[in-house]
């Protein structure tokens, strides 16, 4: 069978990638196409797109590339036009995937979505589009099938979150060579993201504290996605590791971490590494982000999942340099530690265990047998 799936950013690239795998292993005829990023390719050999390409961040990056968005959406439409899948399977990435999949409905494809827009912090209009055009959905945060069910009366699969099998095979992979460069009781992980309004934004202040803390070692987590120099243009002469690729191994062996929120605020949760989650975008993105996000209280996936402030988050104009230096001071005390690494252990119990790549391989293949031949598969 046909496959088209659309992700739009380093973690959905990931997900993508694994779900791919397990497919596979279901459907021995199985082609894919893909929008995605490197894991994806390496699977398929044939990404439509990058979404170095496509990806933008924040309120203003979405309105100054417009125009781009739309060339990609009217590219999109036709590459699935000519490709005629079987079915196509959304991951996240909501302002792009829901109006693919809203033209695709009107075409007679198969929508599936794997890890729900995150309509819960904002836009829960977008419900009443979900529930029109989306087949089948499947999500991996433990509130967000009672979300669905309860409020909305619309039936998903909780397939538990995929992040839980990448932890696991992480904590049982050796890299001597990685680990041997890392104390590891003596080093803090700088993760500023992917995106190159990320790094610009809050790389300088994390770098700001390196002379603060001599007896320790400062690691930037690289993004396979960006070259070595973006880095290299803000350590300038500070004694700064740089290592690409590498960020589970990385979380794996160090102290601290000081985080941009986003997913991997729930990977550093999950490697049980204490951290400071940051954020910080251009005002006008910032104040329109207000606005409409109205029901949340948190900004961090911990803590957004926890309902709780586990997490220390630093945002905007709160993530400055002395505000950090407090912070990190209060998380490598031995108690504090203590304390979060137990909530990270409430919080990994209630994420649904392993398999969730497998899980919705299974039901996607199970589905599409349905659909074709009117038999369960076994």
């Amino acid at each position: 069978m046909k496959y088209y799936i659309i992700a739009g950013e380093a973690s959905g690239d990931l997900h993508g990638s694994n779900l791919i795998k397990e497919l596979k292993k279901l459907d021995r005829n199985a082609s894919f196409r893909c929008w995605g990023g490197d894991l994806m390719n390496e699977q398929t050999n044939n990404l439509v797109r990058h979404h170095k390409d496509y990806s933008y961040m924040g309120f203003l990056e979405v309105f100054l590339n417009l125009y781009s968005i739309i060339k990609n959406i009217s590219f999109c439409k036709s590459d699935i036009l000519n490709y005629k899948p079987d079915i196509i399977i959304y991951i996240d990435f909501p302002g792009f995937n829901l109006r693919i999949a809203e033209w695709a409905k009107r075409h007679g494809f198969k929508n599936h979505y794997y890890i729900s827009p995150q309509i819960w912090a904002w836009k829960e209009s977008r419900i009443k589009l979900i529930k029109k055009v989306i087949d089948k959905m499947y999500v991996i945060l433990p509130f967000e099938k009672e979300f669905y069910k309860e409020r909305h009366n619309l039936d998903v699969s909780f397939v538990g979150h995929p992040l839980l099998d990448e932890i696991y095979k992480a904590n049982n992979l050796q890299d001597s060579e990685l680990e041997k460069k890392i104390v590891k009781e003596k080093t803090i992980l700088l993760l500023p993201g992917s995106r190159d309004q990320e790094i610009k934004k809050l790389l300088p202040i994390m770098l700001s504290v390196v002379s603060e803390f001599k007896d320790y070692k400062f690691i930037i987590g690289a993004a396979p996605s960006q070259k070595l120099s973006v880095y290299k243009n803000y350590v300038k002469d500070r004694n700064v590791e740089i290592i690409q690729n590498k960020t589970y191994g990385l979380l794996k062996n160090c102290t601290a971490a000081i985080v941009t929120s986003g997913t991997a605020t729930l990977e550093t949760a999950l490697f049980k590494v204490p951290q400071i989650v940051c954020y910080k975008s251009t005002w006008t993105t910032y104040l329109i982000g207000k606005i409409l996000i109205k029901n949340l209280n948190y900004i961090s996936l911990v803590n957004i999942i926890a309902n709780k402030l586990i997490v220390k988050e630093l945002i905007q104009n709160a993530f400055s340099k002395e505000n950090l230096i407090k912070e990190l001071n209060i998380i490598l005390e031995k108690e504090e530690r203590a304390k979060i690494i137990d909530n990270y252990n409430k919080l990994e119990n209630s994420l649904g265990g392993k398999g969730a790549s497998s899980k919705t391989a299974k039901i996607i293949y199970n589905y599409l047998v349905e659909e074709n031949s009117g038999t369960k598969a076994s």
